[in-house]
């Protein structure tokens, strides 16, 4: 969960779709939703500074990303959702030398990279209660590479080299991916 000496917050989400959110401090519920599709997993970008951005990886094809700056009463914090894979988005996981960087691990056997693009603004004002609100950005995929003929259910960056990290896929093989040209993003 994402953390600093003012926040303890973990997620967890469920097969129904609800993705909560933990408070520890407080010990209770801080915020939760339904994103419409069992959840697979969820990734903040980092875990060691104030909560950012935060990954929901479901069935059916879709992600969302969500920013965790600025939450509204009732709409919560901003999102943007996108589809990948064309089958279930079994994990993510964020590039623990760019925050901005993030890896799906698809049901069709593939990895997808993405960058996080943020908006000129990440907050604006609620039309209705002018409150302050989230806003999204963008996420651009920069590559795909189908790497198994199963889903590829696990994967884990080195936090020691920037773009090694080992995937593992149900066809019972652990593979060492090397991912080049990071820097430039």
């Amino acid at each position: 969960g994402g953390h600093d000496e003012r926040e303890r917050c973990v997620c967890a989400g469920y097969d129904n779709g609800d993705v909560k959110m933990f408070d520890l401090r407080t010990g209770k519920m801080a915020w939760e939703v339904n994103v419409g599709n069992g959840v697979t997993a969820v990734d903040f970008d980092r875990k060691d500074i104030q909560m950012n951005k935060m990954v929901v990886t479901t069935l059916e094809s879709k992600f969302r990303l969500y920013d965790l700056r600025t939450q509204h009463k009732t709409d919560g914090f901003a999102f943007l959702s996108e589809r990948a894979h064309k089958s279930t988005i079994w994990g993510c996981s964020h590039l623990p030398q760019n925050r901005d960087i993030f890896l799906t691990t698809g049901g069709n056997g593939g990895l997808n990279i993405y960058k996080y693009h943020y908006p000129p603004k990440r907050m604006g004002t609620h039309p209705e209660d002018g409150a302050p609100i989230g806003i999204a950005g963008g996420a651009e995929l920069l590559n795909s590479r189908v790497v198994s003929t199963q889903p590829v259910v696990g994967l884990d960056w080195s936090a020691e080299y920037e773009g090694l990290c080992c995937a593992a896929s149900l066809d019972q093989t652990l593979r060492i991916f090397i991912v080049t040209k990071l820097n430039k993003y």
